[in-house]
């Protein structure tokens, strides 16, 4: 066999044929890297059984703010020791209804019981001091009367008798110097019983001033015995007013000094909650604001009374009256929930709180596909950058990034930080 030579011009077409085809192959193959470079990353799926959605409106919301706390008298009073002694007798424990007569607990002092006697015997013996200084100052006053009455009657005598005397005289029946005696002697006793008189009318004036003395010491010991006895009788501690022992907070044996805390009693009937909010939500929470309770066993409304001036481990005590009739079951002490209400906004847009949002700040939020509803289908949700306004206790204002009729995710959605979509089935 013979080899046939081939045309230069076939190969020079071979070779472009495989050239164009290389060509074509390296574009396709670039176009195809492209293409899927520019694909973005499949969504992750997220059960929305576990998600808390919410639709943005427009319309009122009502700001408030949340607090716990409990249940408090208004009129609780302390019944402190007014004289130190020893418990003997516990007589009522906490719960009890008690009156203002009623004895909680029984102290004792031997000293006290020492002194009280003391004090009798001491008060005794100046009454009977002051009694017999009495009797002398009436029986000296008794002789001093007597001795006037004796005076002038002797007085009295000598001048009848100076007149019989001084008559005979002038008739010459009897010497001038019988009569001049008889005359010296009544003037004589004329003057002695004026004196006496003096004498009797000062004496009856000094009486008083004389006892004034044993009279004062008198009324010393008896207050002083007085007082001891109150105190003696103080040591049965009484309740004071009406109402129901919340604390006795001492022990049968212990010692207690004067002014220490035995009890403590309040009027159930009156009770205020007392509130511990967030320091950084008190702000705008003013006297006079209306609130809520909640005991669990019914809501009661009130009114702000009282704002705490400082601040306790972050919190701020707030004081609400209650104006509503307190459920059964409400007692002292008892935990309760409280809302207050700040203020009322009209024609705000706001939604649900999300977790994490703060009032005045911006954060993230997926906000579903328009046309697609959580409940009914599969959709996918998209990272959207919101900025809040006002908040409250569930809700908050939208300033910018939603509108009306949106559809939000307010769960945590920290585990999908690291993505713009997801999807929700």
């Amino acid at each position: 066999m013979v080899d046939i030579a081939r045309p230069d011009s076939v190969i020079k077409k071979k070779k472009m044929k495989r050239a164009a085809y290389g060509v074509a192959g390296l574009t396709a193959i670039l176009l195809v890297t492209v293409f899927v470079s520019q694909l973005k990353p499949a969504a992750p799926s997220v059960d929305k059984a576990t998600l808390w959605p919410d639709v943005v409106k427009r319309g009122p919301m009502v700001r408030q703010v949340r607090g716990t706390g409990t249940l408090v008298p208004e009129d609780t009073r302390w019944i402190p020791a007014s004289t130190a002694g020893r418990v003997e007798r516990i007589l009522l424990r906490s719960g009890a209804d008690v009156l203002p007569d009623t004895v909680i607990v029984e102290l004792g002092s031997p000293e006290l019981e020492q002194s009280v006697v003391e004090s009798r015997l001491q008060l005794e013996a100046a009454v009977a001091q002051l009694v017999n200084r009495r009797a002398e100052l009436d029986s000296a006053l008794l002789t001093q009367r007597a001795a006037a009455a004796n005076i002038e009657s002797e007085s009295r005598q000598a001048q009848l008798q100076a007149e019989a005397d001084e008559a005979l005289f002038k008739e010459n029946l009897q010497g001038a110097l019988v009569a001049k005696k008889s005359r010296a002697r009544a003037d004589d006793l004329s003057n002695r019983a004026e004196i006496e008189l003096r004498r009797l009318d000062l004496a009856e004036k000094t009486l008083k001033s004389q006892l004034a003395v044993q009279e004062a010491e008198v009324s010393r010991l008896r207050t002083t015995y007085q007082l001891r006895q109150e105190q003696l009788e103080r040591l049965k501690v009484r309740a004071g007013i009406k109402g129901k022992l919340q604390v006795v907070p001492v022990e049968v044996g212990s010692q207690l000094a004067a002014g220490a805390n035995v009890a403590r009693v309040a009027d159930p009937g009156r009770l205020k909650a007392e509130l511990r909010i967030p320091e950084t939500q008190t702000r705008d929470i003013e006297i006079g604001q209306l609130a809520e309770i909640d005991t669990r066993n019914g809501k009661v409304p009130g009114r702000v009374s009282r704002i705490d001036a400082a601040a306790t481990n972050g919190t701020v005590t707030v004081d609400v009256q209650l104006t509503g009739e307190l459920p059964r079951g409400a007692r002292p002490d008892l935990t309760v929930d409280g809302t207050v209400e700040l203020e009322r906004l009209d024609n705000v847009v706001n939604v649900g709180r999300a977790a994490f949002a703060q009032e005045n700040s911006t954060m993230s939020l997926f906000k579903v596909s328009s046309g697609c509803t959580i409940p009914q289908m599969d959709c996918e949700a998209t990272r959207t950058q919101v900025k809040f306004g006002r908040s409250s206790v569930s809700t908050i204002e939208v300033l910018d990034g939603l509108k009306p009729g949106d559809q939000v995710v307010l769960s945590d959605m920290s585990a999908w930080d690291a993505h713009d979509r997801v999807r929700l089935n």
